[in-house]
Formats: structure tokens, sequence, C-alpha cells
């Protein structure tokens, strides 16, 4: 499975993208995320249906010194990603 999350609000400057690749390498699953220019933080995970899904409800509220106001998902194709990383 692979989803596409990106999170509106205060994101950007909490340590959101640090502790998503904690939280995601804890869970086995591959992908990435990123600081957009928009003040967005975007995240792609791929992995276990049930990782990928707690690594989704986990943006919806990040670090505790994030305030999200809202997630966009968006379910992709597979690429076979395992490892992840900041971009």
């Amino acid at each position: 499975m692979r989803k596409r999350v990106i999170a509106h609000g205060r994101v950007q400057g909490v340590f959101f993208r640090d502790s998503t690749r904690e939280r995601a390498s804890e869970a086995g699953v591959g992908g990435w995320v990123r600081n957009c220019p928009d003040g967005t933080v975007e995240a792609v995970f791929e992995g276990d249906d049930s990782a990928v899904e707690r690594m989704v409800d986990w943006m919806r509220s990040g670090p505790s010194s994030a305030w999200v106001e809202r997630v966009d998902v968006t379910e992709e194709e597979p690429e076979g990603l395992s490892d992840f990383g900041v971009r």
C-alpha cells in the first residue's frame, strides 16, 4: 500500500519531518517526508497496510508541538520503497 499525505497547519519548524522519519522507521514503512513551500508537510508511506494506516493516523496530530488543521490523503500505486528519508 502507498499513501501520500499532506498535513496543513502549524507543521513546519516543529520537528515534524524528523518525528515522522523516526515513526516510519519504527513501523518499517518506506517513503519520504518534506517541507513544502506553501507551509505544508508532505509525506509518502509505503508498506504493510496496517503500518501505513498507523502513519496516516499519526500525521493527523504529528509531534506534540505541531497543530495539524487537516490532512489530505491520496492512495497511489506502490513503487517498492523500503527506506524512509527526509527530503
